[in-house]
C-alpha cells in the first residue's frame, strides 16, 4: 500500500490535483501495481481526504461550510492510548512528540497523523511508514513540507555523519 501512496505523492503536487477513485485506480494498475494494494490505498486516501476536509484542509468560499472540528487548546498534552502506543511504538511517538515541539505539525494535522496511521494493515507502523503518513497529510492539506522537514521524511537516517 505505501509504495502506491508514494507514487500518488510524486505524481500529484497536491490532493486536490488528484483524480477521482475510479480513475487513479486505472492510472494506477496501468503503472502495475497489484489490485489489492490499489484497493487499501484508495480506501486508506478517501480517510485522509474526509480527515483533512473536516480539519478545514482545502476549504474556499463557494463551497458549503464544514463542521466545526474541536481542535485541543495550545495547552493541552496529548495521551495516548494504550493501542495507540503499541501500534505506533517508542520511536513513531518519538518522531511525532519531536516534529509537534519543532513547531511543524500542528495538533490537527497530528490527530490525522494517528488516526491514518491506526488505519493502516500492519500491526505496528515502522519509522518509515509513518514519515510518508506525514507527508501525505501536508500533501492533503496542500502545504509542501520546507526542506528541512523534507529531508528528514525523505532521507533515511543510517548513513548520516553527526555534525
Amino acid at each position: 500500500m505505501f509504495e502506491v501512496l508514494v507514487f500518488v505523492y510524486e505524481n500529484y503536487w497536491r490532493g486536490d490535483a488528484c483524480p477521482e477513485s475510479t480513475l487513479l485506480e486505472r492510472k494506477l494498475s496501468a503503472h502495475g501495481f497489484e489490485a489489492d494494494e490499489i484497493h487499501d490505498a484508495l480506501i486508506w486516501l478517501d480517510g485522509l481526504n474526509l480527515a483533512a476536509q473536516s480539519a478545514g484542509a482545502g476549504q474556499s468560499e463557494d463551497k458549503p461550510p464544514l463542521p466545526e472540528v474541536h481542535l485541543p487548546s495550545a495547552d493541552s498534552m496529548r495521551v495516548y492510548s494504550i493501542t495507540e502506543q503499541d501500534r505506533l511504538g517508542a520511536q513513531c511517538l518519538g518522531f511525532i512528540s519531536f516534529l509537534e515541539s519543532a513547531g511543524l505539525l500542528p495538533a490537527a494535522m497530528r490527530e490525522i497523523v494517528i488516526e491514518r496511521a491506526m488505519a493502516t494493515p500492519d500491526a505496528t507502523v515502522p519509522i518509515d511508514d509513518l514519515k510518508i503518513i506525514v507527508l501525505m497529510v501536508y500533501w492533503s492539506f496542500g502545504h509542501e513540507p520546507d526542506a528541512l522537514v523534507l529531508d528528514e521524511l525523505c532521507e533515511p537516517a543510517q548513513g548520516r555523519l553527526a555534525h
